[in-house]
């Protein structure tokens, strides 16, 4: 039985939690900030820490998927066990391994996130589409099934994006607003929401000339330490603001390893972040 479509489950945590993402993603040099050291256990302590503070209160947990990788079968049976439990404790978990690739290649990468009885399911998943968005199909359909969802790479804020990105097409749109409109076919007629969301950085600035309202949630990095404030959210969002998924993440973790800290800071941006969509 799958379960109910990601974008429902998504708009009632983040009208439940408040809208707010938090990033696990234990990198080197946090993990020293922290006093842990850079090994599988220090990794094991970090996310299980994260995971205790903030999955009973946050509406996403956001594991870099590259950042348990790197330790091998081990990091990434820890990766199994942080998914595992941020879901039991009512956190929907957004894997962020930007896979994209054709064919048999990516059913594999979609069966490894994306089915149900995966180790590693997860409730949704980052793509990337630049083999062409038909080569997400597979993930499209096993998400569909499965009643989880993607956040497909569209308007990232990396400086080396806009090459790809900002790339005009034949008839005269770019890639980046291509990548949008396929996602509103993707959500069309889909109540509350779609499961079909973005990537959009929060530090892009005006973002007028493109068409955010995809009836799907937008999952929004930059605030915090990249220099985005909730303040700015409507100003980079419109009308489509209401659907962003604000990332954060070294401005909740760098808190840690305190987990009454790591919860006022994530509660302090989720606040902030309420008030500013509700006031947009």
């Amino acid at each position: 039985m799958s379960l109910e479509p990601f974008g429902a489950r998504l708009r009632r945590a983040m009208d439940e939690r408040g809208p707010l993402c938090v990033g696990i993603d234990p990198h080197a040099s946090l993990l020293t900030d922290w006093g842990l050291n850079d090994d599988i256990a220090g990794l094991e302590r970090f996310s299980r820490t994260v995971v205790e503070a903030l999955a009973e209160q946050v509406a996403v947990l956001k594991p870099q998927s590259a950042f348990f990788e790197r330790f091998g079968s081990r990091g990434i049976a820890v990766l199994e066990k942080s998914v595992e439990q941020a879901r039991a404790a009512g956190a929907l978990v957004v894997m962020d391994a930007k896979r994209g690739d054709i064919g048999s290649t990516m059913a594999a990468y979609a069966e490894t996130f994306l089915h149900k009885d995966a180790p590693l399911f997860s409730d949704a998943l980052t793509v990337s589409p630049y083999l062409g968005y038909g080569s997400l199909k597979p993930a499209v359909d096993l998400a569909r099934e499965s009643g989880a969802g993607l956040f497909i790479l569209a308007l990232t804020s990396n400086p080396e994006g806009g090459e790809v990105q900002h790339a005009v097409r034949g008839d005269g749109r770019n890639v980046g607003a291509t990548m949008l409109a396929h996602l509103a076919a993707e959500n069309a007629g889909e109540t509350p929401l779609g499961s079909f969301g973005a990537v959009v950085g929060a530090t892009l600035g005006d973002l007028s000339s493109y068409d955010l309202d995809i009836n799907g949630p937008l999952l929004a990095p930059g605030i915090g330490a990249q220099g985005a404030t909730a303040a700015d959210l409507a100003g980079v969002f419109g009308a489509a603001v209401r659907n962003v998924v604000p990332n954060v993440s070294r401005g909740v973790l760098r808190h840690g390893p305190d987990v009454v800290a790591l919860r006022t800071s994530a509660e302090r941006f989720a606040d902030e972040i309420r008030a500013a969509v509700g006031a947009a």
